[in-house]
């Protein structure tokens, strides 16, 4: 299977696919809506719990297929300084480590620092681990030669919105204050994810970004130390909760490939809570935020992966293409995956990886690895 392959523009079909889209969408502008169905808290807990022993089963199936997935090396409790509703709780980072951060220099000394992605599992917000990506996590080590760090984020509906982008933003600020014990380079980092972490890697950079304001403005005594994230990697993100679950579906190829709706039904019930959240909140629809938050708050370099076989890819396309113009003006690698369903790089297959999903994971860490040496710009 070859992968679509371009650049900043997916395509005159879809150019017109998504101005039919965007259309659509403002004919039924709405800024909130509520989820599908209003079950109980603890009726979506026991489904989430139900679901997530499902998942938790072929994710175990998908690990088995050789080669078999790294471990984490270490990992690190963080506490919650953002979160209004759950502040104080934590959560986990997991680390994966290349293989010379355990050697030593010629001098004697620790080897590094190492650039650093941080990246976002998927599961709708609801399901899902850190150790999800473990694949992906090989091949940023070998081949970009960084530190993964896997955020074990708080999920819903034990903990709805907006504590997921809270946490992500808050692995960031431990990673870059403690960046001297932990041996990461502040100014060589990337975020990643994908699915719901693929929204999370782009809402957590603009919640660091609102971090920074505050900061600024409250004129603090212990500014955040000096640090550069120098790329995103997004993988069939969801990026504009003001579609509706049936918009999404209309615009889908292969609506056999889809999702099943009890599932995205828990999705959102469980994280779009309360029924009269702001559904244009940038911290939950990266696309809704202003061409001037998205231009300073995401990184110069962004890596854009989406599914032919998506409800998401129509909102994935129209993002990549207006991070990449102006006045946004991002440095956007675009890839649309032929014949391939949300999330085919996790399929629960024993005897061998998804079809074409190492030679992606390849793809992407060889552009992370350019950006991480050059520090500059990642299209050729």
């Amino acid at each position: 299977m070859g992968p679509a392959d371009s650049r900043d523009n997916p395509g005159p079909e879809a150019e017109a696919q998504a101005a039919k889209s965007s259309l659509q969408d403002k004919a039924t502008d709405k800024t909130t809506t509520s989820p599908p169905s209003s079950p109980s808290r603890f009726s979506l807990r026991m489904s989430a719990i139900w679901w997530r022993s499902l998942q938790y089963v072929g994710m175990a199936l998908h690990c088995m297929a050789p080669p078999r997935p790294p471990s984490p090396n270490f990992t690190r409790t963080v506490t919650s300084t953002l979160s209004k509703q759950h502040k104080g709780g934590t959560f986990t980072l997991q680390f994966y480590t290349p293989k010379a951060y355990g050697q030593r220099a010629e001098n004697g000394q620790s080897a590094g620092p190492f650039p650093t992605v941080v990246n976002f599992h998927g599961g709708g917000f609801v399901l899902g681990a850190g150790t999800d990506d473990a694949r992906f996590a090989r091949h940023v080590m070998q081949t970009a030669g960084a530190i993964f760090v896997s955020v074990e984020y708080r999920l819903a509906p034990e903990h709805a919105f907006p504590t997921a982008v809270e946490d992500g933003a808050d692995a960031l600020l431990y990673l870059i204050r403690n960046a001297a014990s932990l041996r990461i380079d502040p100014e060589r980092l990337a975020t990643s994810g994908f699915s719901a972490g693929g929204n999370l890697c782009l809402t957590s950079l603009l919640r660091l970004g609102a971090y920074k304001e505050e900061v600024a403005d409250a004129a603090s005594s212990s500014p955040l130390p000096a640090h550069n994230v120098v790329a995103t990697a997004t993988w069939y993100p969801a990026v504009d909760y003001k579609l509706s679950r049936a918009e999404r579906r209309a615009t889908c190829t292969r609506p056999d490939q889809a999702l099943p709706s009890n599932l995205t039904d828990l999705f959102d019930a469980s994280y779009l809570y309360p029924p009269d959240l702001d559904l244009s909140d940038p911290h939950l629809s990266p696309s809704q935020a202003s061409d001037e938050r998205l231009a300073r708050d995401l990184p110069p370099c962004i890596l854009f992966y989406t599914c032919e076989w998506d409800m998401l890819l129509r909102e994935g396309e129209h993002l990549a293409r207006r991070l990449g113009r102006e006045p946004i003006g991002k440095d956007v690698y675009y890839k649309m995956i032929p014949a391939v369903p949300h999330g085919w790089d996790k399929s629960p297959n024993p005897l061998t990886p998804a079809e074409g999903s190492e030679e992606l994971y390849l793809d992407c860490c060889e552009r992370l690895k350019a950006v991480f040496a050059e520090n500059t710009t990642l299209a050729q």
